[in-house]
């Protein structure tokens, strides 16, 4: 069996921490870097609820996508929630591994992921890194459908395939308008309206878009925008990840255990549509 410090670096060649944005915190929170590692959880969020399952599973490592500290912290203390998540780790000899803004902006990354959860083909990135020569990597991706579809059909392609969460999928333009180009970006995106209309696509996937930044949005073009929850965007990298390690575990000849959560750690859990609202 592998140690901890010789998988984490496979993860760090993956998902390199300098590429990391300068405020995100990733990298090994938690873990003796000599200790075995034999079984491994992939999740998105370092939430009790994940913790839990992982000590259940009796997993060595678990690999979040989203930082348990991305803001620093003075205390572990079991009395606050995060807290009580590191005392859980610890106490279970579970190392935690962090892999946020790296793995968005790697090849392949979280935006990929959540391409191929559509069957979409990607052409480029949506910002591509300066520091990539080949053009690889960045952030989002620009990506072409098979075949064209309705906004209405792209909308249910998107609600059925990627996990179910109580919010669905938020639509914003005509519902016939014919989509061919997509730009896509897991989690929060809207801080990149500026990019995805210099990409000129017919319609972009993100979550987390807020009242005013779309408002201007719609009234800039008529670009699409098909709104997810944040959990559900970024859910696909974790088979996506779970894959690469498996490859990497046969390569070496580690013989892991890889498992990705299906527990769903979307905050909301419930929805009541508004009567008479559009459907």
């Amino acid at each position: 069996m592998p140690r901890l410090s010789e998988v984490i670096a496979a993860l760090d060649a993956l998902w390199p921490p300098a590429s990391a944005e300068d405020w995100d915190a990733v990298g090994t929170v938690c873990g003796d870097p000599d200790q075995e590692v034999s079984r491994v959880l992939f999740a998105v969020d370092p939430v009790q609820e994940i913790v839990d399952e992982a000590v259940k599973l009796d997993a060595d490592l678990l690999v979040t996508h989203h930082p348990l500290y991305l803001r620093g912290t003075t205390t572990v203390a079991a009395s606050n929630f995060k807290g009580r998540v590191v005392h859980t780790l610890i106490k279970s000899d579970i190392a935690l591994h962090v892999a946020h803004t790296n793995a968005d902006r790697a090849d392949p990354g979280v935006s990929d992921a959540l391409a191929g959860a559509l069957d979409l083909r990607v052409v480029r990135p949506l910002v591509p890194d300066p520091a990539d020569a080949d053009g690889r990597r960045g952030l989002g991706r620009v990506c072409e459908l098979d075949h064209p579809l309705t906004v209405r059909e792209f909308a249910a392609r998107v609600a059925e395939r990627l996990p179910a969460t109580a919010q669905g999928i938020r639509v914003a333009g005509d519902p016939e308008a014919l989509v061919r180009t997509v730009a896509v970006s897991g989690g929060s995106g809207d801080s990149l309206f500026a990019d995805v209309r210099a990409a000129g696509v017919d319609a972009f996937l993100t979550a987390d878009l807020r009242h005013h930044p779309a408002s201007e949005a719609r009234a800039h073009s008529p670009l699409a925008l098909l709104d997810a929850a944040h959990w559900a965007t970024e859910w696909p990298w974790c088979e996506l990840a779970a894959a690469q390690l498996d490859e990497i575990s046969d390569r070496h000849g580690w013989d892991l255990r890889v498992h990705v959560s299906k527990t769903v750690t979307d905050p909301w859990n419930s929805h009541s549509p508004s009567p008479g609202a559009p459907n």
